[in-house]
């Protein structure tokens, strides 16, 4: 039987499939990468910062793209891959070297780690061909459009689906992205968003998943429950016949996402999995919630939902609808903070949020789209007291406790050393490999920091542009501004601090990076 989703496409996918066949560009904002920094079970585990601190590379074809992996010095070397343009069969190709492990039918993110490919300039879409995420860890992807990957039929890709991750993956960030089908499986569509063998600490945030029938699945079958720790916000699922997701094991958090025409069944909690649901938006849906198609039950925790026009069925047999008056059987605590908008303004936020080319805009919890802005306003005369760059001319007091602690961090600069930001001498300095890295100081327990002081190394003072703060082992932004000097934040209790610099005029040049508890 036709799927339904096959017979109510949108005029957006036809608009993107002319400007492709025309060589039409479409004007779509720049995007940044990574703005705002990672969310939900993304921040755990370590946390997932993809390329920060790596090189910035530009790629229009997918064989750029494996072009990029291929050509660091190792499979861990940090890279972001800023993507334009349409990428499909007729330019990806089979790229090989040592620190990548490419196809030639997909973008292939396999034994690789920290990476970040993020769509800029006039839009990037990736027609009919998948990103395949395998054996990999601290992975972004952000603003791009993935649409019509078949597992049968021509062209195939990725099994059909749009992102797939198996095999031992943790910490992907997938953000702003848009994902789309044109039918169900008979028409050789699988998954848009599917996770599975071993997939842990995965959040997907502010896409649109739309015209599939299969949304995306946690757990290949009812005995691949080694998945899961995964959150679903600010995210449209729209004309999606089922798995909205299917979670199979594990834990899930959905919350603030809008689901709209979900035509045989939505969140599928099953074989034990435990889905903690808060805020979101149901509307003109059937079976939105429940354990379907089987008789291994999972189960959930609900709250603040808003359920508009949704129809249930009866219970029979494999299928065990939550309403129509949706309890909670179980409860879920999550490790993270978040902040939740409320549902009724759920449709409206996410409309002004979610998917690819909007501007990267997110929700701050009070129902209003906003524009991440990860550095102050350099033009502010008289910046707020609690704001994390206070006149460097203030020395910090008390103990540096970054003498005899460890230090790390990215690729460094021929001659330099981690070490040189923590010996106490201002004539030895660290510096990336380029104009972007980040060095860490790291300690054997948890130490209190609220304040850190980063000093350059003479005649380089004020090269250091852009910078975020970070608790490298929950990915939690501490502070963020621009230029060295005293930064402090709320203390915090952590076991390795890493400062991130984004953005300079020339190569930085660290003298010492001081870390304080008052």
């Amino acid at each position: 039987m036709r799927r339904p989703v096959a017979l109510r496409l949108h005029a957006a996918l036809a608009t993107l499939a002319v400007a492709a066949a025309t060589g039409v560009v479409l004007s779509m904002p720049e995007a940044a990468a990574a703005a705002g920094g990672a969310t939900g079970y993304a921040t755990q585990n370590g946390g997932t910062t993809g390329g920060a601190g790596g090189r910035t590379v530009r790629a229009t074809t997918g064989t750029q793209i494996h072009e990029a992996l291929c050509g660091r010095a190792s499979s861990s070397t940090p890279i972001i891959i800023e993507v334009e343009g349409v990428i499909n069969h007729g330019n990806t190709t089979k790229v090989s070297g040592d620190s990548c492990n490419t196809a030639a039918d997909k973008i292939e993110l396999k034994q690789v780690s920290n990476v970040t490919v993020v769509g800029v300039g006039s839009g990037a879409v990736f027609d009919q061909l998948g990103i395949h995420i395998r054996e990999s860890s601290n992975i972004i992807i952000q603003n791009v459009t993935v649409r019509n990957v078949k597992k049968s039929g021509s062209p195939t890709s990725n099994g059909g689906d749009a992102i797939g991750m198996e095999s031992d993956v943790r910490n992907v960030w997938v953000d702003h992205t848009t994902l789309e089908a044109s039918g169900g499986e008979s028409e050789g569509y699988d998954g848009l968003f599917d996770m599975k063998d071993n997939t842990q600490y995965v959040t997907l945030s502010y896409s649109t998943l739309r015209n599939s029938g299969r949304g995306g699945l946690i757990g290949s079958s009812e005995s691949d429950r080694s998945n899961g720790y995964v959150t679903f916000h600010h995210n449209l699922y729209e004309n999606i016949d089922s798995r909205a997701p299917l979670l199979r094991g594990g834990i899930a958090h959905m919350y603030n996402n809008h689901y709209k025409s979900l035509n045989d069944s939505g969140i599928n909690s099953r074989a034990g999995a435990k889905a903690k649901v808060d805020n979101n938006y149901f509307e003109d849906s059937k079976d939105v919630l429940g354990t379907f198609y089987t008789d291994q039950a999972g189960s959930w925790q609900v709250s603040g939902n808003i359920y508009d026009n949704v129809t249930w069925s009866e219970p029979e047999g494999d299928n065990n609808p939550a309403g129509p008056d949706p309890q909670s059987n179980t409860t879920v605590s999550v490790p993270y903070a978040y902040t939740l908008d409320d549902a009724s303004c759920v449709p409206g936020v996410v409309s002004g949020t979610a998917g690819a080319n909007k501007g990267l805009k997110v929700s701050d919890g009070n129902c209003a789209p906003q524009t991440p802005d990860p550095t102050p306003d350099p033009t502010d005369p008289t910046p707020d007291p609690t704001d994390p760059t206070p006149d460097p001319t203030d020395p910090p007091t008390g103990t540096n406790l970054s003498i005899g602690a460890g230090s790390d961090g990215s690729s460094k600069a021929d001659g330099t050393s981690y070490g040189n930001v923590r010996d106490g001498d201002p004539s030895t300095y660290w510096s990336p490999d380029g104009t972007t890295g980040s060095v860490s100081v790291k300690w054997g327990t948890a130490t209190t920091v609220s304040k850190i002081n980063i000093r350059e190394a003479a005649g380089s003072e004020g090269t250091i542009g852009s910078y975020r703060v970070v608790n490298h082992h929950t990915g939690a932004v501490l502070a963020s501004g621009s230029g060295a000097g005293v930064i402090t934040f709320p203390a915090v209790s952590l076991e390795k601090i890493t400062f991130q610099i984004t953005g300079a005029s020339g190569t930085p040049k660290v003298a010492e990076f001081e870390t304080y508890a008052g």
